[in-house]
């Protein structure tokens, strides 16, 4: 079975900076061992399925962690991360009560009766007690499926991608992925903000950047952010993933886009309309 088609945005504390209720839960957490990248995608869908086969509305309280160095992340000379360990607690829980209120805000009630078979108000009473316990205000993953939201390459540098290639497009260790210093990450979504909003207004991609600015404020300024195709890998060829562009077509927009250089702006926009249509065309035809 292939992992999820889904793709991450993480953010990675300094454990010493942790409340000590989260604190304690990661370090048991961390003594039974860090879930690796490759078996993130397989272990959500695992712990979720549980849920649903115990006929739960939301997973267990089972706590997973991920772990990295300081010394996996690069930094400008204006920025710190660290110290280490930097870990990311999957939030697993509180994410899948965060994704019941987006259903309940957007759903039609004859869907939501035959999905939930319980009240609204019910739904919502307990999804919104999980989202309480977030110590931070926040869940230190967000993700999403089948694409990545193109204004994420705005947080990240182009040239510090990480690419991990394999026998093949399934092996579990196939990745793309990008770290950020969280400073610069910030530094560089509110440049952008600034630029597109001006550019293009405050809808569309400005409010994805205004979004994810906030949700970074959420933590402490020496964590580090990570940029990570996930399960993606598994729709692109080897070629692809090589002569991928799109975070450079992205930090080239909105310097097109600060130069008011419309001709620059559609270039690198058809570049990325036609890498992630290909992707959008096999969701819809699957």
């Amino acid at each position: 079975m292939p992992r999820p088609f889904v793709a991450y945005l993480r953010v990675y504390e300094p454990l010493s900076v942790l409340d000590a209720p989260l604190a304690a839960k990661v370090e048991k957490a961390l003594e039974a061992g860090p879930v690796p990248r490759s078996e993130v995608g397989d272990r959500e869908r695992e712990l979720w399925l549980r849920s649903q086969l115990g006929q739960k509305l939301l997973p267990g309280e089972s706590f997973d962690v991920m772990t990295i160095s300081p010394a996996e992340v690069p930094t400008s000379e204006a920025a710190r991360v660290g110290p280490g360990p930097l870990v990311c607690p999957l939030d697993l829980r509180a994410r899948s009560a965060a994704a019941l209120v987006g259903f309940l805000a957007t759903a039609p009630p004859i869907l939501q009766d035959a999905a939930l078979g319980l009240s609204p108000e019910t739904v919502r009473a307990r999804a919104s007690s999980v989202m309480a316990e977030l110590s931070a205000g926040a869940v230190h993953v967000i993700s999403t499926t089948w694409t990545v939201p193109l204004p994420w390459f705005a947080l990240v540098d182009p040239a510090q991608r990480r690419v991990v290639l394999a026998s093949a497009q399934d092996d579990p260790e196939r990745q793309v992925s990008w770290r950020v210093a969280m400073a610069d990450a910030r530094r560089r979504v509110a440049r952008a903000l600034k630029v597109v909003k001006g550019s293009l207004g405050e809808d569309g991609p400005a409010k994805i950047l205004s979004d994810t600015g906030r949700w970074l404020e959420h933590f402490h300024p020496h964590s580090a952010v990570e940029l990570d195709y996930g399960g993606l890998v598994q729709l692109l060829e080897d070629k692809d993933l090589l002569e991928d562009t799109s975070a450079a077509d992205v930090n080239a927009i909105v310097d097109a886009l600060e130069a008011e250089d419309a001709e620059e702006v559609a270039l690198r926009y058809e570049t990325l309309r036609e890498f992630w249509g290909e992707l959008a065309r096999r969701e819809r035809h699957g």
